[in-house]
């Protein structure tokens, strides 16, 4: 019985809030119909239960005089009752009863053969009997049987109003709730200008209305944080292209030597993260379009990975499998991930095409947890066994990626190393 319950439970946990809401309302009626139909059926029951023994009674009433009268009963049947002397079906209960003195009646209403019994003593000192009438309840039985269908008719039907009534509640309530979900999903997914509007009359306690404005308000601010994010950096990246680049010719014209090449390096490094800056900016904004096309895959990762300047060995370069991709876009995500591979893993690093996709791996620590968990974040590369990094390399892999309708996924293959493949659309 426990594993039954446990499931129908679960199974009812796993409804939605329009069903849950339309069975706790049926129910709940169904509850309240089965009280009222058993205080109405024992109210009646009770009525006609007084009726029966007082017309029981008030017979045996008449049928002891004409007893007295003549010492005798004229007739098997007196009105609508049967009279008899110590007649044999005499309930046990009324004969003792009557035998002691008493005067009592006995209903049966639910046995199939309903009857009303009054019963007294009669006779003298030394011979005592007891007279008896019975009157039928055949049709008081069939009357409250009635009386039942009628009721559960009319509780099934308030009940199956009550549960299409509050499926009709239920029904605007789940879409008000799909509709903020649906539009708190959108809103994570990057597209900040999504909102839910305005729902319910204008002016009532609506809960759901209270939640969507609430929303609505946090996607606002949300998006103004975001995009003042966006243009700050943006604004610094490229406030900063300008020094840099006279930096870097005042660099060029310095004498050869040790100083002078640190120099140079520091000066590359932070040409090359103001790049990435402004890349970043780009891709928040959403201001970058790809330039689609058909290509085989293999020659296209080998000659990328060529240009990479990393040593990687390239598995599957002769793959004729053609992707739609855009070259330039594709060749930023794979260096990235050969870059990130060759700084924080250890050799050897390896390139497969595999159909439309391809991995880089390496044989280093792996990715932290939390990074395999959250995603990459700028600025954060996750642990320190990892390495040194501004960690824009994935961030900028998986935003190129987006653009250019691929799909990033990272993780962590036996029995050490890190993998990240990039998952093109089939052309």
């Amino acid at each position: 019985m426990r594993p039954a319950l446990v499931r129908c439970r679960h199974r009812l946990l796993a409804l939605g809030l329009r069903w849950k809401i339309s069975i706790l309302l049926a129910v709940g009626c169904s509850l309240v119909a089965v009280t009222i139909g058993v205080l109405i059926h024992q109210a009646r029951a009770q009525q006609v239960g007084d009726g029966a023994r007082e017309g029981a009674l008030a017979q045996l009433i008449r049928v002891r005089q004409v007893y007295e009268l003549t010492g005798r009963l004229d007739e098997d049947k007196v009105g609508e009752a049967d009279a008899r002397i110590d007649c044999p079906q005499l309930p046990g209960p009324l004969r003792r009863a009557a035998l002691a003195g008493q005067r009592t009646t006995y209903l049966d209403l639910d046995g199939p053969d309903p009857a009303v019994w009054a019963a007294r003593p009669v006779g003298g000192d030394h011979v005592l009997h007891v007279l008896s009438v019975r009157r039928s309840l055949a049709a008081e039985q069939a009357e409250l049987v009635e009386l039942d269908q009628q009721l559960v008719a009319s509780g099934a039907g308030v009940v199956t109003l009550a549960a299409l009534g509050g499926a009709l509640m239920a029904s605007r309530l789940s879409k008000d709730l799909r509709t903020a979900a649906e539009t708190a999903r959108r809103i994570s997914e990057g597209e900040l200008d999504a909102r839910i509007g305005g729902s319910g009359v204008p002016g009532s306690r609506n809960e759901v209305a209270e939640l969507s404005s609430a929303v609505d308000t946090m996607a606002a601010s949300l998006q103004q944080r975001l995009e003042a994010e966006q243009r700050f950096t943006a604004d610094v990246a490229h406030e900063l292209r300008t020094p840099l680049t006279g930096l870097h010719t005042a660099a060029e014209l310095l004498p050869a030597g040790r100083p002078t090449e640190l120099v140079r390096d520091r000066v590359a490094a932070l040409r090359a993260l103001t790049e990435d800056l402004l890349e970043v900016a780009r891709l928040d904004a959403c201001r970058e379009e790809a330039q689609l096309g058909a290509h085989a895959l293999g020659p296209l990762v080998a000659a990328i990975t060529q240009r990479s300047g990393v040593a990687a060995r390239v598995l599957g370069a002769d793959s004729p499998e053609m992707v739609r991709t855009d070259v330039r876009r594709l060749e930023r995500i794979l260096t990235n991930l050969l870059a990130n591979a060759r700084r924080h893993g250890v050799g050897p690093v390896t390139v497969t095409v595999c159909g439309n996709a391809v991995t880089v791996r390496d044989h280093g620590p792996g990715f932290p947890v939390k990074l395999l968990r959250e995603g990459p974040q700028r600025f954060l590369t996750g642990a320190a066994e990892r390495g040194q990094g501004t960690g824009l390399g994935l961030t900028i892999a998986f935003g190129q990626a987006q653009v250019i309708g691929a799909r990033v996924t990272l993780s962590n293959p036996a029995p050490a190393g890190a993998a990240a493949t990039v998952t093109l659309p089939a052309a």
